[in-house]
């Protein structure tokens, strides 16, 4: 009966969540030009291959470097700086396409990452089961008995 009841609740929840952002959505502000095409500069830097991301993560901020294109882009906040040798544009986004782009560049990391430990595990020799079976084939000397 319990389990019933918290999936009924879970169900309402998940029903209200829907509901509310279908409602919000309604009454959203008309994006700017400059957001329109700051995102999309966004969005394609980084599903570029040659985007080199960090982030830094006292202050949170996330950084896309593309040295083949010659730009550099900071998204703080929901603020977005992007430069380059020979300009320099701040523009705010709202709050929804913050939050669209912040996710576009968390899964690409978090993809990245993902890629990285895989090619690092791949490069390990021994796992703990062989290493005990060397251990088991080779009688280890005491020190007692080397004496």
């Amino acid at each position: 009966m319990k389990k019933i009841v918290n999936r009924w609740l879970k169900k309402l929840y998940v029903k209200s969540a829907i509901w509310l952002a279908k409602k919000s959505n309604y009454k959203s502000e008309p994006v700017d030009d400059n957001v329109r095409i700051c995102s999309t500069i966004c969005r394609k830097l980084i599903n570029h291959p040659n985007s080199k991301f960090l982030i830094a993560p006292i202050s949170g901020k996330r950084y896309i470097k593309n040295s083949e294109l010659g730009l550099f882009v900071i998204l703080d906040g929901g603020k977005i700086s992007v430069t380059n040798h020979v300009y320099h544009y701040d523009v705010v986004l709202n709050f929804k396409s913050w939050e669209r782009l912040s996710r576009m560049y968390d899964n690409r990391t978090e993809r990245e990452r993902q890629t990285y430990e895989t090619e690092i595990t791949s490069q390990i020799e021994y796992s703990l089961s062989s290493i005990l079976n060397k251990i088991d084939n080779n009688e280890v000397v005491s020190p007692e008995q080397s004496l």
